[in-house]
């Protein structure tokens, strides 16, 4: 099973103000509201948990996360999710592709003949970015790359039952699957620096890799992963040179 997930979210930025003083001015677009939190109408606390509280959204000291802050005006946006749905692990997914449009993929160790592009978890309060990019060095070895776009909202999919009995006990988590968020990155160095050993860091994952066309990407990646495959080159298409009756 597969699904985008992508739904607004609040995004909130503090900033003190007098508690009379007059609305902001005229707000930019991307602002859907802006309310004023006193101890008379907002418990805080109760309202933002949900977001990880206020020391998470304001970043502020934990002797500073009071239930009620009086004379604060926050602003609120809408943006794509920044966790992934409940009962999915976090995860990036890198689609590298060099010069011709080709797209890098590898062969895994532990399920011969299963050719998948690099992947792999997000750390705690990691960025997406950033978890991508560490993902493709720790695997490939690549560092020579430029981020050209990311699919704006997690891609989930569903772990067999076999696969997921063997990665519960892997991982020590109940999991139904993954939830990933896709960056397509343009190689920019030298083949020579492409090394399945990694960095060094991990376990290496991989016994080969390959240039493919996404259409023959398609064909090598396993089942479960397949759909999620199909919506990522869907959505970078523009880059690949594809077109829409391609996949």
């Amino acid at each position: 099973m597969v699904s985008s997930w992508y739904r607004p979210t609040l995004l909130f930025s503090i900033a003190a103000v007098p508690p009379l003083c007059p609305p902001l001015p005229q707000l930019s677009p991307q602002f859907k509201f802006c309310c004023r939190i006193s101890n008379n109408n907002i418990n805080v606390t109760k309202h933002l948990r949900k977001f990880g509280g206020l020391s998470r959204v304001f970043g502020l000291k934990k002797s500073e996360d009071d239930p009620y802050l009086e004379g604060y005006r926050v602003k609120v946006t809408a943006k794509s999710m920044d966790d992934p749905p409940p009962g999915y692990r976090s995860n990036v997914g890198v689609c590298l592709i060099n010069s011709n449009n080709q797209v890098f993929v590898a062969s895994r160790l532990d399920v011969p003949g299963a050719w998948q592009m690099p992947q792999g978890g997000v750390d705690e309060r990691e960025d997406p970015r950033a978890a991508a990019i560490r993902e493709l060095r720790e695997e490939t070895g690549v560092t020579s790359a430029e981020i050209l776009a990311e699919v704006p909202h997690w891609l989930t999919y569903d772990f067999p039952p076999a696969v997921k009995e063997k990665l519960d006990r892997l991982w020590g988590r109940d999991w139904k699957g993954q939830a990933q968020k896709w960056f397509l990155l343009k190689f920019t160095g030298d083949e020579k620096e492409i090394n399945l050993a990694g960095d060094g860091t991990e376990a290496a994952e991989f016994s080969e890799w390959k240039w493919m066309p996404p259409e023959q990407v398609m064909e090598q990646v396993v089942d479960f992963k397949r759909p999620v495959y199909e919506q990522v080159f869907r959505f970078f298409a523009p880059h690949l040179g594809l077109g829409s009756a391609t996949l």
